[in-house]
């Protein structure tokens, strides 16, 4: 028991570290661009989990939400960052925040990687990827300081702490 106590407080704390590389990935830098060091663990979920796959679902079903925002952003809405599945050969993909979001001229669209992939050989954080619209699978923003949307951190919330999932939730806005 013990040491599951223990594997569970670890969890739970890279669980939290995820959520705020995440959140800072939001808020962007004091400069405006994705710091280069990445501390945020991957957190590895079976492509066949019901729970995430329904927040996948729910996340791609309200992307208008995020482009309304994205496109004529309110004062308080800040840090648009999209969560965008990246094709890997060993896995069913790997799924990476995206931060300095922008529509390119062809339709597609480019983000820096906010965290660093694991299973993108040559690929870091803070590096420039080009992606499209069906390769998103959540999206997330600041309101008046608490975070829209990010769906698929959600199923994510149960496996940490009582205190830690209640701080977390604390910030965001529908929790």
């Amino acid at each position: 028991m013990a040491t599951t106590n223990s594997t569970l407080s670890t969890l739970s704390k890279c669980l939290v570290a995820a959520a705020v590389a995440a959140v800072l990935a939001v808020l962007g830098s004091p400069t405006g661009t994705v710091m280069a060091q990445d501390r945020s663990p991957v957190i590895d979920l079976s492509s066949g989990n019901a729970e995430m796959n329904a927040a996948i679902a729910k996340g791609r079903a309200t992307l208008p939400t995020f482009w309304a925002s994205y496109d004529a952003p309110k004062s308080s809405e800040t840090g648009h960052s999209l969560k965008v599945r990246f094709a890997n050969p060993r896995n069913n993909g790997e799924h990476v925040w995206m931060a300095d979001v922008k529509k390119t001229a062809d339709g597609r669209y480019s983000g820096r990687f906010a965290n660093a992939p694991r299973d993108l050989p040559g690929k870091k954080a803070g590096e420039v990827a080009l992606f499209t619209e069906a390769d998103i699978s959540d999206w997330m923003f600041m309101r008046n300081s608490k975070i829209v949307g990010g769906e698929t951190i959600k199923p994510m919330l149960k496996l940490m702490t009582k205190a830690d999932a209640d701080t977390f939730r604390a910030r965001m806005e529908t929790p």
